[in-house]
């Protein structure tokens, strides 16, 4: 059965992926559309199965490697700033918004802030992918962007820790955030010594394809060690990409990383997200669907463009670079699923926050086609 799924989901996507950029739209817009139809919610040709999940999961590891192995370290450090403010601004304006939202529906404080942290949050996986066809991921704002996405993660998840330990949760503060610390010193110094150090042992044994493996190795094992310390795995793989970057090895594997990438693990990624939707029950929350849409959209929008500017962009790229952050992705939903686990959402809130992350992740290619200046 997952062998079927695989094709009908790899015929789907590629026709849909095309007939999207037909219409002068983002390939990726289409896939995810086509998820939709191919799941339950239309067709039901496709299962929303733990298999296709992790199949899924590998997807978006390779995408973000893939970003890694593109991006410029002295272009990653000149944007540093611009990063940052990006970064805070659209963290703060998505907090505020989301806890009086949370207020007026009369959440307590610690609900209200969890919901403000849930709207805080970014996944730039979908962004990663219109930035790759508009060829603008190596540009200065392609490069701000993914910098602001792994600040943006850290500080959303710190205080999302910091936030559990005042609900009661079983969480010590101290320890998660050693534990984030440890793996970013570790991440950087390992990727700075022994990376490029392993790929030229591991590419001369006398077996075929040493070179790939090695580095699918390095950055599986980031991407584990970052799950594991509470960092999101694409921000591990990503680190690992950054790390190869830098190295001999770097061009070689990119091609290769791309071709096994895109052949079939990405089209899983972007289609199993429209399965995934479940639309039960939707029309007795459409109004607050409707605004808590906006309200996701637009604050992060703004916050994140007024960062863009404030550090020297032009109005037109800081409004694509504040598109580029408002997809929530599977970064949101894996903080929603911690919600409902501590009693924070309950389950009519979960699944319109489930909703408003699916119309984010749709709203990005398009937003970020119509902002960006045309090269």
């Amino acid at each position: 059965m997952l062998i079927f799924q695989l094709a009908i989901i790899l015929i789907a996507s590629k026709i849909a992926g095309d007939l999207s950029v037909r219409l002068k739209q983002p390939s990726v817009l289409g896939k995810l559309l086509i998820g939709i139809v191919l799941g339950p919610t239309v067709l039901g040709l496709i299962e929303d199965t733990e298999v296709l999940k992790e199949i899924s999961n590998i997807g978006v590891i390779l995408l973000m490697f893939i970003a890694g192995l593109e991006t410029d370290i002295e272009e990653f450090k000149r944007t540093g700033k611009a990063s940052a403010a990006v970064g805070v601004g659209g963290i703060l304006i998505p907090f505020a918004l989301g806890y009086f939202t949370g207020i007026y529906m009369n959440l307590n404080p610690i609900q209200a802030s969890f919901l403000g942290l849930l709207l805080s949050a970014t996944s730039v996986s979908i962004s990663v992918q219109v930035l790759k066809e508009m060829d603008r991921l190596k540009s200065r704002e392609g490069v701000t962007i993914l910098g602001a996405a792994v600040i943006d993660d850290i500080l959303v998840i710190l205080a999302l820790a910091f936030l559990m330990s005042l609900a009661g949760g079983d969480v010590n503060l101290t320890k998660v955030i050693l534990k984030k610390v440890i793996f970013f010193v570790c991440a950087i110094v390992v990727g700075w010594k022994f990376v490029p150090f392993f790929l030229r042992k591991f590419s001369s044994l006398r077996v075929t394809e040493t070179v790939i493996s090695s580095a699918l190795i390095i950055c599986f094992i980031y991407a584990y060690l970052a799950e594991y310390t509470g960092v999101a795995a694409i921000i591990g793989s990503y680190i690992a990409g950054v790390a190869i970057s830098v190295t001999e090895f770097k061009h070689e594997i990119f091609e290769k990383v791309e071709t096994i990438s895109y052949s079939i693990f990405v089209p899983v990624f972007f289609t199993s997200i429209g399965v995934a939707v479940q639309f039960t029950g939707i029309m007795d929350h459409i109004g607050f669907i409707i605004v808590l849409s906006l309200i996701a959209i637009l604050s992060k929008l703004i916050g994140s463009s007024l960062g863009a500017k404030i550090t020297g962009f032009s109005w037109r790229n800081s409004l694509g670079i504040g598109s580029a952050m408002v997809s929530r992705g599977e970064v949101a939903l894996i903080i929603a699923a911690i919600g409902i686990e501590n009693d924070l959402l309950n389950q009519d809130l979960f699944a319109v926050i489930v909703i408003v992350i699916l119309v984010t992740t749709i709203v990005t290619p398009p937003m970020m086609k119509s902002l960006f200046n045309k090269r």
